[in-house]
């Protein structure tokens, strides 16, 4: 992951968001809160599985990596393909807006705040849009 400092200030290779979440704890922890909060939405329900067991620990190993910590989504699935691996979901205005509730809901949860939470609403808002299909 490259991280400019210009735009993502004061975040950079060496001084990750990563870091700054709790490493892999914080990760999970942000990754659980934000699931607990799928299970409760009925838009994101159904375009999850029964169990989101799977759908946790992949977005725990992607964002441990997008982060700038380990790259444990590639070690173990290849590259990301974020938009192709979520084209068979239907991601329009409603499902971006209910994505980024659950996130935004997570990491007020989780108590971020300040310049983490700014970096990582813009970053997650940013590739909310970018998944947009429909």
């Amino acid at each position: 992951m490259t991280l400019e400092p210009t735009i993502n200030a004061p975040f950079n290779a060496a001084n990750p968001p990563y870091d700054a979440i709790g490493g892999d704890a914080g990760v999970r922890g942000l990754v659980d809160a934000f699931y607990d909060r799928v299970a409760h939405d009925p838009l994101m329900r159904a375009m999850h599985k029964p169990d989101l067991t799977e759908a946790r620990e992949k977005l725990f190993e992607f964002l441990s990596g997008w982060l700038g910590g380990p790259q444990l989504y590639i070690e173990r699935h290849g590259h990301p393909r974020l938009r192709m691996r979520h084209m068979p979901f239907p991601i329009d205005d409603a499902a971006v807006e209910a994505w980024l509730a659950c996130m935004h809901g997570a990491m007020k949860d989780r108590q971020i705040t300040g310049p983490l939470y700014s970096f990582l609403s813009s970053r997650f808002t940013h590739t909310a849009n970018f998944m947009r299909n429909r």
